[in-house]
Formats: C-alpha cells, structure tokens, sequence
C-alpha cells in the first residue's frame, strides 16, 4: 500500500483527490496539509511513501516544503509535485529542490495516479508537455551539472551500443515523458517487463534518475 499526504491550500482539491484515491486499491491518503509547513510536520510525523505537492501556497510554498522534506536525512518519503501551473521557472525550482515528479492537475486521474506509482517505486515523472523545455535548461547548465553532452555523433552512438533494440525503443519512449504503464501500451508488453526494459538502462547507461535517461535520449538522437 502507498502511503500519500495530500498538500494543497485549497480543501476542496484535497478532498477532490482523497475521495478519488478512495477507490484505488494500491493507494491510502494518511494525511492532509494546506500549506507547505503542515506539509513538512506531516511527512516528519506519518512518514508517508510520497507528499502529492502544489507550489503556491500562503506562508511556506510547495518549493521549500519541497526542499526540507526531501533533505531530510533517513526522511524516505518522495515529492510529487501537482501544480496548475506549467511554468519553466516553477519545473526547475521543483526538480532542483528534490521533487520526483513533476505534473499538472488538469492531466487525466489515471496519469496522476501512475505518477503516484511511478515516484512511489522510486522513478522520477515529469509531464511530457514541460520535457523539451528542461531539456534545453539542463543544455545551458555549466559542465558537470547536466549529463555529459558528446560533441560528435559516433560519441553518441557509441552509448546506444550497449542497449539492445528493444531498450533502444523504450529509452525513446522515456525521452518522450512516458510512464512505465503507457511504454508497456505502446510496445504491447507487460509493466513489469517495462519496468526491467528501464531497470536495464539505468545499469548499461549509468543514468542517475528517470530525468537523466531522458537527457541521454535527447543527446543521442533518440527523441528530437
């Protein structure tokens, strides 16, 4: 069972989701906060698996509830940010803070629920509609703060090398903001398939996070 505290000032969000989640199986609501400081007592308190978060909220805002929540040590318990608003500043902020996810809350419940699922096992999801842009945030960054970026092509290819065909195809589909389930709908194979097709790639790849092989898909060509 998923263990969620639900962050957001406005009650009527919170209990919109609450009564949501009520009839998933695999999810539990443990608590409630309406600011980013009850947010933070919350997850000290109930050490939940993942804090769903919005970022503007009056007193303490979902970016630093955010950053103290994730930066305590043996803490355990993810972020997922849930926002309305798709602004590049608030996505960096939030990644850059510790979040593990990244969506907006007009996107369907069944992908707000997969996100849930993907942050809670310990991925990282952003919406497809803001991957492009952090892309091209990561390209600015100062060297050693982003993945390496190769400068010729057979640099490029040589990373793909090592991933078979398949792996190829699902790196692609990470690239393209996709979650466990929708990777294994696209290609027509089983979750748990897709999830070792990733597994794998974080190993040969030596990427840190789902947001890492997301950078490598774009350097190599993979998704342009």
């Amino acid at each position: 069972m998923i263990r969620v505290v639900l962050t957001d000032d406005q009650p009527l969000i919170r209990t919109g989701l609450r009564v949501l989640i009520a009839d998933t199986p695999d999810i539990e609501v443990v608590g409630e906060a309406g600011d980013g400081a009850e947010a933070v007592a919350q997850a000290a308190e109930l050490r939940p698996d993942v804090t769903v978060m919005d970022i503007r909220m009056p007193g303490m805002d979902g970016l630093e509830a955010t950053r103290r929540i994730t930066g305590t040590p043996g803490g355990g318990t993810r972020v997922l940010v849930l926002t309305t608003f798709d602004d590049d500043a608030y996505v960096y902020a939030a990644l850059r803070g510790g979040a593990s996810g990244f969506l907006l809350k007009d996107m369907p419940l069944e992908t707000i629920l997969d996100g849930i699922r993907v942050v809670a096992a310990g991925d990282a999801l952003i919406a497809p509609t803001v991957t492009r842009r952090l892309i091209e945030e990561f390209a600015r960054q100062p060297p050693g703060a982003a993945a390496p970026r190769p400068s010729t092509g057979p640099a490029r290819d040589a990373r793909l090398r090592v991933v078979t065909e398949r792996e190829r195809e699902v790196l692609a589909l990470v690239g393209r903001g996709m979650s466990n389930t929708e990777i294994a709908e696209a290609l027509c194979i089983s979750v748990a398939t897709a999830k070792s097709h990733v597994a794998r790639l974080f190993a040969k790849l030596a990427a840190r996070d789902r947001v890492h092989l997301v950078i490598i898909a774009y350097e190599t060509g993979l998704v342009g």
